[in-house]
């Protein structure tokens, strides 16, 4: 199984909002903190805005709402990182119930049918929590489940989604690669 252009979407934007929104100790060595509310509006719309997409106009609310699902999103990376699948389910059971998530088909750019997700209300932050609780879910009932990781790097817990032909990502960004590369190179030649 691999992942198709709208699962491969939701993934990516479930990462980033949990790394924009949610707790997180650090990213590549230094010590982050959840965004406040002015800045959060512009995470959330930098997160939402990726892949060709234009970014939305969110409310503080949205951002909100958003901060909250991103925070037990997390927990999802966290359980599934170390094999947790079950905790992990639990987590997103519960986010899918809150948010109403339902699939639904809809047209697919150049003909044919897509399965999107969506939530129970049209609102920006319902949805995508929605959307990326489904994404969570079809990743957890596969065998793609290890698929979600936490950056390998020392000094950094950010989450990815591994979508690598091999399986085999360990960072969340290559800055992280590199600087675990360069300091074990070091290591070695002392």
């Amino acid at each position: 199984m691999t992942f198709d252009r709208h699962l491969s979407n939701v993934l990516s934007v479930a990462a980033r909002l949990v790394n924009a929104l949610a707790p997180g100790a650090y990213e590549g060595g230094r010590p982050t903190a959840p965004p406040g509310e002015r800045s959060g509006v512009a995470a959330v719309a930098e997160a939402l805005g990726g892949e060709g997409r234009r970014r939305p106009r969110v409310t503080t609310d949205a951002a909100a709402e958003l901060a909250v699902s991103a925070a037990a999103m997390r927990e999802v990376f966290e359980h599934a990182a170390e094999g947790r699948t079950k905790q992990a389910a639990k987590v997103v059971n519960d986010l899918l119930r809150r948010t109403g998530a339902r699939p639904q088909l809809d047209p697919a750019p150049g003909g044919g049918w897509q399965l999107h997700f969506h939530g129970s209300d049209d609102s920006l932050a319902v949805g995508w929590a929605a959307g990326c609780a489904s994404g969570l879910a079809v990743v957890l009932g596969s065998d793609l489940a290890g698929r979600l990781g936490i950056c390998g790097a020392g000094g950094c817990d950010r989450v990815y989604v591994d979508s690598s032909r091999n399986g085999a990502k360990r960072f969340c960004s290559t800055p992280c690669q590199n600087r675990t590369k360069a300091t074990a190179y070091r290591a070695r030649h002392r």
